[in-house]
């Protein structure tokens, strides 16, 4: 693979990095670092009944985008360590090179169009 579009995907791959990290200190603040699972410390409800209501409901809005956006930071970290490895833009299941216009749209993916298709059934 074309050093420089490697560097571009790892730029790209830094950057969304760092943009789910805020987004999880700023949904999960008790979190220690941002590369550590983020669990969220709710202690509190609220002493009135409405009160708790709110942050119940609050807590799964957030409990939900926490899980969505580390499963994210997991994609990210696992394409910047397929760059350090050198096997990065290389389907997992039939082992050819997957399109740079598919990472450039989605720079975490591990499989190509053909296999994804395959797998989704959208032949």
């Amino acid at each position: 693979m074309n050093k420089n579009f490697l560097k571009e995907m790892e730029t790209a791959l830094l950057v969304e990095r760092e943009k789910l990290q805020g987004e999880l200190a700023r949904v999960s603040p008790h979190a220690a670092t941002a590369s550590e699972a983020f669990d969220a410390d709710y202690t509190t409800l609220g002493d009135k009944e409405d009160e708790s209501a709110d942050k119940a409901a609050s807590i799964g809005d957030n409990l939900s985008l926490e899980n969505e956006l580390s499963s994210a930071m997991r994609d990210v970290e696992s394409a910047l360590k397929a760059i350090e490895a050198g096997t990065y833009g290389v389907c997992k299941y039939c082992k050819q090179p997957i399109d740079e216009a598919r990472l450039r749209a989605r720079p975490t993916s591990t499989s190509c169009v053909a296999c994804k298709k395959t797998l989704t059934q959208e032949m």
